[in-house]
């Protein structure tokens, strides 16, 4: 292995993220967790939500602690709200730039990592093209660093769906009553698989999934979903839209006639908008292809809840990094107890 992971260690079985009080220890998926871990995860979000309000923006729950931040893709939103989130919890960060690294002088992967472990690392944040690089990097080469899925090819994006929960229970309270439609490339979404497991897990009764054929997995119904291909129907009755970005670095061949005619049939306009309740909040999870998959207008409209996304974002990663943490120094602690 070079620089890349095997696709198969995407399922990761739901005790390489705990440890064995059932604490966080990586976050890796959302499958496999509980529903009261990640309500854990919200109300600790929460917690951290005045944070951003203070003047000095700072708590000391990682302090003397080091994150390096690994992208292997490109990435804004994700990588700066994980740089604030590590920085507001005291931590150190190091912002590997992977293009001028040893990797690109021939260094595997595992050795790479191997030499941020031997720099005292305590958390790595992974975020990789290849579906099951974060698992990869959790089970076979750094066990006692805590590592957190920034994003791992089409499999999963844990804390986009985490922060897109906390934007619905903010907006909407409980889940137990809500009809949530997911509009446009599920096929290619890793923020779609883990945003249906997520509502799915906190008992949201009704998931959809609005999109061409050509947009969606083979036997999606097992995600427990509901298949929409019209918008009009799909989006009759609902109570939160969510819309993805069309995944164009991602498709290996001409899915769509043309972006015009993927507006014209689900993209989001205020008009269209209208089928759903008329409460009904907007999301999406970024960058915005306007035109396209939404119009300006419902974008920046006030049923739109995008912005409150992003600074949830910051929220969302302190808790999961706090968590993280506190579970691999508990499981360290216990084994240390144990030992002869």
């Amino acid at each position: 292995m070079s620089s890349s992971a095997p696709e198969h260690a995407a399922s990761a079985p739901q005790c390489l993220q705990l440890n064995r009080f059932g604490q966080l220890r990586h976050f890796l998926s959302i499958e496999g967790l509980s529903r009261e871990l990640l309500t854990e995860i919200l109300d600790t979000a929460d917690s951290f939500i005045e944070v951003g309000a203070r003047s000095i923006k700072k708590v000391p729950l990682l302090r003397g602690k080091t994150v390096v931040n690994l992208f292997f893709e490109p990435s804004t939103r994700t990588r700066s709200t994980f740089e604030l989130a590590a920085k507001r919890l005291s931590a150190d960060v190091l912002n590997m730039d992977i293009r001028t690294s040893s990797t690109s002088k021939g260094e595997s992967l595992l050795d790479m990592l191997r030499n941020m472990e031997a720099m005292a690392s305590d958390m790595f944040v992974v975020r990789h093209a290849q579906s099951g690089a974060p698992h990869f990097i959790a089970q076979s080469v750094t066990p006692n660093v805590a590592v957190i899925n920034a994003g791992d090819g089409r499999h999963a994006h844990p804390t986009q769906a985490m922060l897109d929960m906390l934007t619905i229970r903010q907006h909407k309270g409980s889940f137990e009553n809500l009809t949530v439609a997911i509009i446009g490339d599920i096929l290619h979404s890793r923020v779609a698989r883990s945003q249906i497991q997520a509502l799915r897990a906190l008992g949201t009764p009704e998931v959809r999934v609005i999109a061409p054929n050509t947009l969606l997995p083979a036997e999606v119904e097992r995600l427990g979903v509901k298949v929409y291909r019209d918008l009009k129907q799909g989006l009759k009755d609902v109570d939160v839209v969510m819309t993805l970005r069309l995944q164009k670095e991602r498709m290996e061949s001409a899915l769509l006639p043309s972006e015009a005619e993927f507006y014209r049939l689900y993209g989001l306009s205020a008009e269209k908008l209208r089928w759903a309740k008329p409460d009904a909040i907007v999301m999406h999870p970024g960058p915005i292809n306007r035109g396209v998959e939404i119009d300006s207008e419902v974008a920046d409209s006030p049923q739109s809840v995008i912005l409150n996304q992003v600074t949830n974002g910051i929220a969302v990663r302190m808790a999961v990094m706090s968590m993280a943490m506190s579970g691999q120094m508990a499981e360290m602690a216990a084994s240390q107890e144990v030992r002869p």
